[in-house]
């Protein structure tokens, strides 16, 4: 596999990540704030970084998103899904330092 198939495969996961997670929300009204990230254009683990800090922020303004059991792995979890109003008003108040967050957050508040 040559540089320009590498570089064309990797927008295109990119690009495929990014709809799926914003036809996911749009689908059923709320997600994770990771999935919001991801929504953005966020990688994965970039998403985990920004919305374990949304979800501090998110406990200063008392924002709790609604509550869903999930599998992981063998066992059950208790998640948080949040609607795109509340990630809005969550990223209102969000000061990141990172560019990429700081114009994923500028999309957050924009989404609603």
């Amino acid at each position: 596999m040559n540089a320009k198939t590498r570089t064309a495969r990797k927008a295109l996961r990119t690009r495929t990540r990014t709809q799926r997670a914003a036809a996911r929300i749009t689908r059923r009204g709320n997600a994770s704030l990771t999935t919001h990230g991801v929504a953005q254009g966020l990688t994965p683990a970039d998403a985990r970084s920004m919305a374990q800090t949304l979800r501090k922020t998110a406990d200063k303004l008392h924002i709790e998103g609604s509550e869903h059991r999930v599998h992981a792995g063998r066992r059950m979890r208790t998640t948080h899904r949040f609607t795109p109003a509340q990630v809005a008003l969550i990223a209102t108040v969000y000061r990141p330092r990172k560019p990429a967050f700081k114009a994923a957050a500028a999309q957050l508040r924009l989404a609603a």
